[in-house]
């Protein structure tokens, strides 16, 4: 997919969408740039034929008059044709009242105010365009990041090929320095990636190829980070060979950019809010303006000053930097976020998280590594340990669950490498645990809670002392039984993430109110890993649809956003005000499931994205307040006689006020600037540069 492919749908859904409907991206004859020239040549005539008709004696009418009517073409072109468009599909906007002010200047012969404010409207949204033009660019420049062709082996040799033309499961050849063509797993070589177009991360991430090529084939959504990377990313100074395992259209970049491409369209409350406003205040404009053309029936002036003062409201009263205010904020925040590896579906999102009463964190994988180890292995009376690791290891290798991947790399560790049985028929109980075959008896292993319901027998006394001494110290607990008969308990703890406690102290001074952590845990292990991170509340032993609860009792008090994988949280997450995924680079699930997206692995992203979230909504708040203001000082001022050229200039000031006020976000950073995720690199291409245990 290249560049102009993934931009065009954004590009056309831009010009109705995040605009509503105002803005001029007209190209021409003379370029992109056609609609400042004109701009500039109508304001050019304009100031000629007013010299002429001011400094310059003896010039006939005609001369200022046809420089006026040159100023007219020029400045109203693109207006006309914009105003005819809009009548066309029926709409009665900003383009239309200024071309019958300008009409109307023109029957009065006021045709120098009128060439005023057709030269200072084009060149208002001239400049309004280019200024948009660069928030749009600053996400059009995402999908510049993947190369145009790349390396791949062909029938023995290596051969260049467009990006469009990759297959699934080509052997793609990156050189060092180059940047990635194509999703994949690495195969070949070893490198450091730059991965900060896509996730964000500051530092380049270490890369290894896959130990079982086929079995990562076979299950690419399980291929570790350590193997996985992405087209867009920044090769290292080794050589490496990739697998792909996405067409170049479906790359997690490609996906990132249509996804913030359709997040442009998708209005914010304040943005509904200011729609429903204007399709209430343009009617009563209309209705004033039709009342004062006939101020001279009440009014001793001539029917001329009525039906200018009328024209004048017309422009004063047009509400376009109220329109422009809140979507040009949001297409800013939105791209900014992007540039730091921060997926933000729309205006929405963006200014919930602003407002924010509460967070509630997932345990493993999102406050923890989500690598919990093996801290004890009990057996009961009569079992080896041996015996109750090797059971666990032949089960939990069916299984791709974290504990169960840390308890086949731990226990394997411990017991050496000895011949295990194969178990088979792994069976996951939702939330609990598993059951397999082993030797022609059937295997249960699972949270303590598991036993003792749902027709499973209760736990012996020994196994139950067990649990209760383990539980104490705050593990998690993984109860093993072969049969009828308890072979032991298994001990896992969670390693804290790094930077949980700095993150959390950065919330709490952004102003997040309260912070909980969830966890389908027993509750002991919750409140070990929350006392280590800094949380006061944890709330464990939670099912999947206990979590929904309980997001659902905290959005009764505020605004709520659920923090997680995307994946085993999904229902928590849709549920909550705001869903956040965590790590979401390559799942297709939490990109799809989550209202943000932090595409790294790395919790610091959270307080700069919430920082972000904030200053927008303060944005948003002074362009409202700068675009009313300046509605409610003209309309009187226009009623009282202030003409059309100086309201023409204050109108088209306050739009371009509030397009570069939104601006300033594209350059927002984190005042704690070592929190600051990493912005997308300019480099040139070759240049340096089984849900069981609810987590």
């Amino acid at each position: 997919m290249t560049s102009e492919d993934i931009a065009r749908p954004k590009s056309e859904a831009h010009a109705e969408g995040a605009g509503g409907g105002h803005e001029h991206g007209h190209g021409g004859v003379l370029g992109p740039n056609t609609e400042v020239i004109f701009a500039l040549a109508s304001g050019g005539a304009l100031s000629l034929g007013f010299a002429l008709e001011k400094l310059a004696a003896g010039v006939p009418d005609w001369g200022p008059l046809a420089l006026y009517l040159i100023a007219y073409g020029f400045g109203g072109l693109f207006t006309v044709r914009e105003a005819f468009e809009n009548l066309r599909q029926k709409r009665f906007e900003i383009d239309t009242l200024m071309l019958v002010a300008a009409a109307g200047a023109a029957a009065l012969g006021a045709w120098a105010e009128g060439a005023l404010l057709l030269f200072l409207f084009s060149i208002g949204h001239a400049l309004e365009n280019y200024a948009m033009g660069r928030a749009r660019r600053a996400i059009e420049a995402l999908a510049e990041l993947a190369p145009r062709t790349a390396h791949v082996r062909r029938d023995g040799q290596v051969v260049e090929l467009p990006v469009e033309d990759l297959r699934v499961g080509d052997t793609v050849v990156v050189r060092p320095n180059e940047r990635l063509p194509a999703d994949g797993f690495i195969v070949e070589g070893t490198t450091s990636i730059n991965q900060a177009p896509v996730t964000g991360e500051s530092m380049p991430v270490d890369k290894q190829p896959v130990a079982d090529a086929a079995a990562a084939r076979a299950r690419p959504a399980q291929v570790g980070p350590a193997s996985l990377v992405f087209a867009g990313t920044i090769n290292g100074a080794g050589a490496i060979e990739i697998e792909t395992t996405r067409k170049s259209s479906d790359t997690t970049l490609a996906k990132v950019v249509r996804m913030v491409s359709e997040a442009e369209t998708q209005k914010s409350p304040t943005q509904r809010f200011t729609d429903r406003f204007e399709r209430i205040f343009v009617p009563l404009v209309l209705a004033l303006a039709f009342v004062l053309l006939f101020a001279w029936v009440v009014v001793d002036e001539p029917f001329r000053d009525s039906f200018y003062r009328s024209m004048a409201v017309l422009v004063a009263a047009s509400p376009c930097a109220l329109a422009i205010a809140t979507p040009s904020a949001v297409l800013s925040g939105v791209a900014r976020a992007a540039r730091a590896g921060v997926l933000i579906k729309g205006g929405a999102p963006l200014e919930n998280l602003g407002s924010l009463n509460a967070i509630a964190f997932d345990k493993t994988g999102t406050l923890t590594e989500g690598r919990p180890r093996i801290t004890e292995v009990v057996p009961v009376r009569g079992t080896r340990e041996a015996d109750l690791l090797a059971t666990a290891i032949a089960v939990e290798r069916l299984s791709d669950h974290p504990l169960a991947e840390a308890i086949v790399r731990d226990g394997a560790e411990r017991l050496g490498d000895t011949g295990l049985e194969a178990a088979t028929d792994l069976k996951s109980l939702t939330g609990k645990g598993v059951t397999a075959e082993l030797g022609g008896e059937t295997i249960w292993i699972g949270k303590p809670e598991m036993f003792g319901a749902d027709g499973v027998a209760a736990l012996g006394d020994e196994a139950t002392a067990v649990v209760v001494q383990l539980r104490l110290q705050g593990r998690t607990l993984m109860v093993v039984r072969r049969g009828a008969r308890d072979l032991g308990v298994i001990g896992l703890l969670d390693t804290p993430r790094a930077a949980a406690r700095t993150t959390l102290t950065a919330l709490r001074a952004l102003g997040v109110q309260r912070m909980i952590m969830i966890s389908g845990d027993h509750q002991k292990a919750a409140q070990a890993i929350a006392g280590q991170v800094g949380l006061t509340e944890a709330w464990g032993d939670l099912m999947p649809e206990d979590k929904v609860d309980a997001i659902k009792r905290l959005r009764a008090d505020g605004k709520i956003a659920m923090v997680g994988d995307g994946v085993n949280d999904a229902p928590a997450m849709a549920t909550a005000t705001v869903g956040i995924a965590m790590g979401a680079a390559g799942s297709d699930v939490a990109l799809e499931t989550a209202d943000v997206a932090l595409m790294s692995d790395d919790l610091s992203q959270l307080p700069f994205t919430i920082g972000l979230s904030r200053r927008t909504r303060g944005i948003i708040r002074q362009n409202l307040y700068v675009s009313l203001g300046v509605v409610a000082f003209l309309v009187p001022a226009t009623i009282l006689g202030l003409g059309i050229g100086p309201a023409v200039a204050l109108h088209e000031g306050s739009t371009l006020l509030v397009v570069i006020n939104a601006l300033r976000l594209l350059g927002y950073r984190d005042p704690a600037g070592d929190r600051t995720p990493n912005e997308i690199p300019v480099a040139r291409q070759g240049a340096p540069a089984d849900s069981r245990i609810p987590s």
